[in-house]
């Protein structure tokens, strides 16, 4: 399987500007730019991106494995936080940290804190990314 996704820039890296569109259509042509990444301008981000993309795969992975494991979430809801920091002069991905909440009937928390676990650590983003991969699982309802 492979999935696409492109990136248009003009101008230079501070005050030029860029475009990225992904294969399905669901982003076309959406800004991104220097003060979308650095500061609070308009448009999306590669980080922001990276945080939307851990945060989808995780949380599908999760409910597969609950699936698997004789479970049914109600919801998932996940938040994954970014960090960017200058490690030797370079920026660099260096943490993400996911945040979920999740409604699962019948299942005890020892039961879901090793699922989630499995999860973090075997979703395909968490397994390409080279960053300290950091969780707060908890059942909710």
């Amino acid at each position: 399987m492979q999935r696409k996704a492109s990136a248009r820039w003009q101008g230079t890296a501070k005050e030029g500007s860029g475009s990225l569109s992904t294969q399905s259509g669901t982003l076309k042509d959406t800004p991104y730019s220097f003060v979308a990444r650095f500061g609070d301008g308009k448009g999306t981000n590669p980080e922001e991106l990276l945080g939307a993309s851990h945060a989808g795969c995780f949380t599908m992975a999760l409910s597969f494995m609950l699936n698997n494991a004789g479970f049914t979430a109600e919801a998932i809801d996940t938040e994954a936080a970014v960090t960017l920091d200058q490690v030797n002069g370079a920026w660099t991905v260096t943490a993400i940290h996911l945040t979920t909440r999740a409604r699962v009937p019948k299942i005890d928390a020892a039961k879901f804190a090793e699922i989630a676990g499995n999860a973090k650590a075997n979703c395909p983003i968490s397994r390409v990314l080279n960053a300290t991969i950091t969780m707060d699982a908890k059942m909710v309802g």
